[in-house]
């Protein structure tokens, strides 16, 4: 009776709260040694998880292809090499490592030239080619919304990823009513044309926006910023991060005294005509391990999406959208996660459409705290007070420290699902997951708080 009590107190805390008790909401926290439920509210119900989508993604991958996995990069060659010349072209083969180039790292590209040299090639009678085959061409996932594509978060998934397929605009800003001037990209691209409409305005915020679509040239600038700032960044997203790869790849050749006679350039679709090629060299990620803590700790969209997108490609090639989908969801089901009333539409949460229940993310958070990969996957999250997205979670509090545990954020919605370790050596397992609230993420993320350290103090 008083475990009973204490549930129904809690509960009520979040259905009574005039920020979370309209919301829809499917809450479940349990104590995974004993088995006790902690407290419970509609289980069983699918809401959008936001970033929170991002376990089941993460999780299904590093069952699948094990911690030490890295995504392989290809280069290959087509003709033949005679007397230091290639005769044929140089393809980069991708298959979604989404690290390359990764905060403008680009140091890999001098071990592709050594490798380039070492196979006794000075000169490319042909080009070099990105080759981004492996995957169909909808780069943009279809149940995403049309005023997210073009934006740094939300950027086009290919076989070949560079750059975090982010491109910084820089703008200059003027005087008030006064349209801000382009300056140029960083990295720069190629043919890109801007259609600016961003004005200056007396606000005190930047609300400048990017739009456009995976492999077109043009985007379209949007919005307001301050008057007379000076110059400031907009970040978008890369059209085709392949060719950028493509033509970086082409100018350290050149730089490197190896002659390329043609511009380079991209094939996206697969040709069985395509002539047989020759490996020259492979080029490994880090471990998934480290991938997937990129992802989880700082809720990384193209990370999680390129994974997603890899996954589809185990059932066939190319690999598509819908294949994914219909893995993970295959996957979780036999893995025992009720995920018969689930929604799955992309790897990340950006999709509104993605409706998950507390217990499915409970059921999955108890597999992976039993597997084999049970380290690397605490590992990948961020914790309370400390890291990553839960770096504001509970800091200064008794439950500083304790709770290890993904989050998920947009309009209206605040979620969080993971592990909280106990006093007395027990491990809790929850999920709560509170949509169409009024008000802003943050002042839902104060009432869960609160309501985590009530159950808490309640029951350490």
């Amino acid at each position: 009776m008083k475990i009973l009590l204490a549930i129904l107190l809690n509960v009520s805390f979040l259905t009574g709260h005039p920020i979370t008790g309209q919301a829809n909401m499917s809450v479940l926290v349990q104590n995974m040694t004993t088995g006790e439920v902690i407290d419970s509210y509609r289980p069983d119900h699918v809401v959008p998880p936001a970033s929170v989508q991002k376990l089941l993604t993460t999780a299904a991958a590093l069952e699948i292809l094990g911690p030490d996995f890295r995504f392989p990069t290809v280069l290959e060659y087509t003709g033949t090499i005679e007397k230091g010349v290639l005769h044929g072209n140089l393809y980069i083969r991708g298959n979604c490592d989404p690290s390359l180039g990764w905060k403008g790292n680009t140091a890999f590209l001098n071990r592709w030239v050594k490798a380039v040299r070492e196979a006794g090639i000075q000169r490319i009678d042909g080009a070099v080619i990105a080759d981004m085959t492996m995957l169909d061409g909808e780069a943009q996932n279809p149940g995403w919304l049309c005023e997210d594509a073009g934006n740094y978060y939300a950027p086009g998934i290919f076989a070949l990823n560079y750059y975090g397929n982010t491109m910084n605009i820089t703008l200059k800003s003027g005087d008030p009513g006064s349209v801000a001037t382009v300056l140029g990209t960083e990295p720069r691209v190629e043919d890109m044309v801007f259609i600016n409409h961003v004005r200056c305005g007396k606000i005190t915020h930047d609300g400048a926006f990017v739009s456009g679509l995976p492999y077109s040239r043009e985007r379209y600038l949007t919005g307001a910023v301050p008057s007379n700032l000076g110059t400031f960044g907009v970040k978008g997203d890369l059209p085709n991060p392949g060719l950028l790869l493509a033509r970086h790849f082409t100018n350290r050749l050149r730089e490197a005294g190896v002659q390329v006679k043609r511009d380079a350039t991209y094939i996206a679709d697969y040709n069985p005509l395509t002539p047989p090629r020759q490996e020259l060299y492979t080029h490994y990620s880090e471990p998934l391990s480290q991938i997937i803590q990129e992802t989880n700790v700082n809720s990384n969209n193209l990370y999680a999406e390129a994974i997603f997108r890899y996954l589809g490609t185990r059932y066939t090639l190319p690999g598509t959208i819908n294949n994914s989908q219909d893995l993970l969801r295959d996957y979780w089901r036999r893995r025992g996660v009720s995920v018969q009333s689930a929604i799955i539409k992309d790897g990340c949460g950006l999709a509104p459409q993605d409706a998950v229940s507390a217990k499915a993310f409970v059921q999955l958070l108890m597999i992976m705290s039993r597997s084999q990969n049970a380290d690397a996957w605490m590992a990948s999250l961020p914790v309370s007070g400390q890291t990553g997205t839960l770096k504001s979670l509970c800091p200064k509090t008794p439950l500083e420290g304790r709770i290890h545990a993904k989050s998920g954020t947009i309009a209206g919605t605040k979620n969080f699902a993971g592990y909280i370790d106990m006093p007395n050596g027990d491990r809790w397992v929850f999920a709560i997951l509170i949509n169409s609230a009024p008000g802003k993420a943050r002042n839902i993320q104060t009432v869960i708080q609160q309501y985590l350290l009530d159950v808490y103090k309640e029951h350490q």
